[in-house]
């Protein structure tokens, strides 16, 4: 079971699927989790196959005087030991596997068949004359250098060891302003540059779209389901046999099958993340939109908390107006707190520059997304096909939004 003092060391040890007696107590290169066998729950057996049946016990032969025969240990003969017997032995050690439901739920696709050739061949974030252009200007201006030296130093940022989990919660006062993305992004950029399992939940089970941005296939067990499973013993194994593996030792917990009326309280959603902060470096959670009871929850609880705001003028009044209301809160809340500005067309109707500066001006930072053709058309999010301003944008977005987490106990 992970510690608090050396809880990574702890996590590597379940992944290769070491005895602690025999793991060493630093830290070393983490393992796949694909090279360890997975402790799943369709892979248990009933308890029928697991006890083993009494064997007959033989017949003696007829004696004329029968002398008694020393007793042997319970568990030892094929004799069933008796109730005697036992109590001797002391109270009977629980078993420590652990219990899991006996109904569990079917796994769902992530995109119905009916609509999975609906989708276009995904394109770049950026046409081939600007990447050419850029690539130019970066040969004749000398800034490949000083790029290489900031992913550099953003990297180093992002890999800093941390000694318990850090959750960061993202969210939005209204739907459709990029929160689901900027999650995504911050998910992707954690489990590219760390050792430590990543851990992305959703927490918004609305119909969340979180799964399909990721890339995941199917879905079965939800943030719900995993709230009344999750048991102090379990190990990281047991853990990730009930979510959605995905690339670069990252995770998914759905918060839905996509099914209309799902519901997530308050009380499930903090058993979920503290049971689950022990086993993951970073948790990224992609909150309800504002003033969701769940959102409100997950954002006074996360050590960094991420805006998404769209790059228009009624996106950029009401996050302000927000902003200045926080300030009346404890100083930690807008400190910890970082705005990602999104902008949702290639020429936004507002000068995105001065009103970041504005929402600067209440004390928190504040961090520009560039549009993105690939991030625009809401299919699964390939970092490949993104603009290099994107991920360059993206991971510093990452790296800030981790400092600030850091600063948070």
């Amino acid at each position: 079971m992970p510690n608090g003092n050396n809880w990574q060391g702890d996590v590597l040890r379940d992944l290769r699927g070491t005895p602690p007696q025999q793991h060493a107590t630093g830290n070393g290169p983490a393992q796949s989790h694909a090279q360890a066998q997975r402790h799943s729950p369709a892979q248990e057996q009933s308890p029928a196959q697991q006890q083993p049946h009494p064997q007959p016990h033989p017949q003696p032969h007829p004696q004329p005087q029968p002398q008694p025969q020393p007793q042997e240990p319970a568990g030892t003969g094929t004799q069933p030991p008796s109730r005697s017997a036992a109590a001797s032995n002391g109270p009977a050690v629980p078993p420590t596997r652990t219990q899991r439901p006996v109904r569990s739920p079917d796994s769902r696709p992530v995109v119905d068949s009916a609509l999975t050739g609906t989708a276009r061949r995904p394109q770049p974030g950026e046409s081939a004359a600007a990447r050419i252009s850029r690539a130019v200007r970066r040969i004749v201006s000398s800034s490949a250098a000083r790029e290489v030296a900031e992913l550099t130093r953003t990297a180093e940022q992002i890999q800093q060891p941390v000694t318990t989990g850090r959750q960061i919660a993202v969210t939005s006062i209204r739907g459709g302003a990029g929160k689901t993305t900027v999650a995504a992004l911050l998910g992707t950029a954690y489990a590219h540059y760390r050792h430590d399992p990543v851990l992305l939940v959703e927490a918004d089970p609305a119909l969340g779209s979180l799964p399909l941005r990721l890339g995941a296939e199917s879905l079965r067990w939800t943030t719900a389901d995993v709230a009344d499973i999750v048991e102090p013993q379990m190990s990281l194994l047991d853990v990730t046999g009930y979510l959605v593996q995905l690339p670069d030792n990252a995770w998914l917990l759905p918060g839905s099958q996509g099914r209309i009326g799902a519901m997530l309280d308050t009380a499930a959603y903090e058993r979920v993340m503290v049971a689950l902060r022990r086993y993951f470096g970073v948790t990224v959670v992609d909150c309800e939109t504002l003033p969701a009871e769940v959102a409100r929850v997950a954002l006074s609880a996360a050590q960094a908390r991420v805006l998404a705001v769209p790059a228009t003028l009624d996106g950029i009044s009401s996050t302000y107006a927000v902003l200045q209301w926080m300030q009346g809160l404890p100083r930690h809340m807008i400190a910890g707190t970082v705005v990602a500005l999104t902008s949702t067309t290639s020429r936004p109707g507002i000068d995105v520059e001065a009103a970041a500066e504005r929402l600067r001006s209440t004390g928190a930072a504040v961090h520009v997304l560039p549009h993105d053709r690939h991030l625009a058309a809401g299919g699964e999010l390939r970092t490949e096909l993104l603009a290099r301003p994107t991920r360059l944008a993206a991971t510093r977005l990452a790296a800030e939004v981790f400092q600030l987490s850091q600063k948070r106990r």
